[in-house]
């Protein structure tokens, strides 16, 4: 479902991308991407475990608007289930809500995190809080983060969030005009996909982790099939920072 991409962004492009921050990780990528929620779950755990303080830039990758249509349910729940079997912590379960309660639109809680980076909302730590909320709504508690009130139950359960100022940001309309800008920069040779990091010094990785092939078309009754993950990646990252600072 993700584009493809040329596999050698430059250097310049990067610099762009994480905004010259050596603390700051820019995670590129869309909350209804299996992928991208494994990674980000490995990044943040890895963090804690280690007791480095994180910071994520997140960045609109939308799916939606890239193939023009919701991403497919059978896809999804397809990665749900595997992934979910080889990482059981995740707490991740097929859909068993209401059927009609299954988000046809992700973009937005895209939009609402977006608008909680605002300084006054909650900034890169409650944006980041936020969208790991939405995450395990979706994806454990089977809540449809389509839904406005949804996404403001969240926020206010989100420590460094300002839930009403979020409420207020969204009424303005904050967060949608972000989610167009990075669409259309994810549509250059910099970005390749759902999830795709940068940091500074140069560090750039398209879904990191994962050795994976499909059995055949998605479409056409093909799976996907993880053959291994290596974690170190997330370790390596935050490794890298820590070298730069010193």
């Amino acid at each position: 479902m993700t584009p493809e991409r040329d596999p050698n962004p430059s250097p310049s492009s990067r610099l762009r991308a994480t905004g010259g921050h050596p603390d700051v990780v820019v995670a590129w990528s869309d909350p209804g991407c299996p992928w991208a929620s494994l990674a980000l779950h490995t990044l943040r755990t890895t963090a804690a475990e280690s007791g480095r303080d994180l910071l994520i830039d997140h960045r609109a990758f939308p799916l939606e608007l890239f193939n023009r249509q919701p991403t497919p349910k059978h896809i999804v729940d397809a990665e749900v289930v595997m992934l979910g079997a080889h990482f059981p912590e995740l707490g991740w379960r097929l859909w068993n809500a209401p059927a009609w309660e299954y988000p046809s639109t992700v973009l937005p809680a895209i939009e609402a995190v977006q608008a909680a980076k605002a300084p006054e909302v909650g900034g890169l730590r409650g944006s980041d809080q936020l969208d790991a909320a939405l995450r395990r709504a979706f994806y454990t508690e089977h809540r449809c983060i389509a839904v406005h009130s949804v996404i403001l139950d969240l926020a206010a359960d989100c420590p460094d969030v300002d839930a009403a100022a979020l409420e207020a940001a969204l009424a303005r309309g904050a967060g949608r005009r972000e989610v167009y800008e990075q669409w259309h920069e994810a549509q250059g040779p910099d970005i390749q996909g759902s999830p795709h990091f940068f940091a500074a010094g140069g560090y750039s990785a398209h879904n990191p982790g994962p050795t994976y092939v499909f059995t055949g078309d998605l479409y056409d009754g093909g799976l996907p099939r993880l053959d291994a993950y290596d974690a170190g990646w997330a370790t390596a990252l935050l490794d890298s920072l820590d070298s730069l600072a010193d």
